[in-house]
């Protein structure tokens, strides 16, 4: 019994290793775009586009992993599933380095920001990343433990819906005048698809 312990805590922990190389990736990523473009406005706006994709489609697959795992099981699948605690996580990572640029995008420019919102994006997106932070916060098993089982499933299931609702709004915005983000549009339903398609069989 002593040996099993410290082997699952092990495993668990190993995990971490994807969430890590996620994180870096995107503060790679965000880190060229401002540096290439000279920490210019359009370069944050730059980092401001990039992090919403990742965020978009890191949250895609923490949203639709157990669905896949269990109407697709492949090795690829059952990975997902293994590790969507820490998609899920890198997910909230992205879109705080979203929140940051946002933030400065408004400070340098506070004119081209306000054009490029509007209140129901700060309706929409404040209720989204609340639901994220208190997502993020009880992902771990201490807060999970904490919250209750019952109470951990309706947070992150209603949470997703609302995440993926105003994903698809954003998106869906923009793909009216820009073909650029169908594709984006028709994940988030393919991932609402795979969902429905789950829940349809497991009933």
């Amino acid at each position: 019994m002593d040996t099993v312990v410290p082997t699952l805590a092990t495993k668990a922990t190993s995990r971490w290793w994807l969430f890590w190389l996620l994180a870096a990736i995107i503060l790679a990523l965000s880190g060229l775009v401002a540096f290439r473009g000279d920490f210019s406005v359009e370069a944050v706006r730059g980092v401001v586009r990039l992090t919403a994709q990742t965020s978009l489609i890191l949250f895609c697959i923490a949203f639709s992993a157990s669905a896949l795992a269990r109407h697709l099981p492949s090795a690829s699948t059952l990975f997902l599933r293994r590790h969507r605690r820490q998609t899920g996580l890198a997910f909230a990572f992205s879109h705080g380095v979203h929140a940051v640029a946002l933030f400065v995008f408004a400070q340098t420019s506070p004119d081209q920001f306000d054009d490029a919102t509007d209140t129901a994006m700060f309706v929409f997106g404040g209720l989204a990343y609340l639901f994220i932070i208190a997502m993020a916060a009880t992902s771990f098993d201490r807060t999970a433990a904490w919250l209750g089982p019952r109470a951990w499933r309706i947070l992150h299931t209603v949470g997703g819906y609302d995440i993926w609702l105003t994903f698809l709004i954003a998106e869906g915005k923009r793909a009216v005048h820009d073909v650029y983000y169908w594709p984006y549009v028709a994940l988030l339903i393919a991932v609402m698809a795979i969902r429905w398609w789950a829940g349809k069989g497991s009933r």
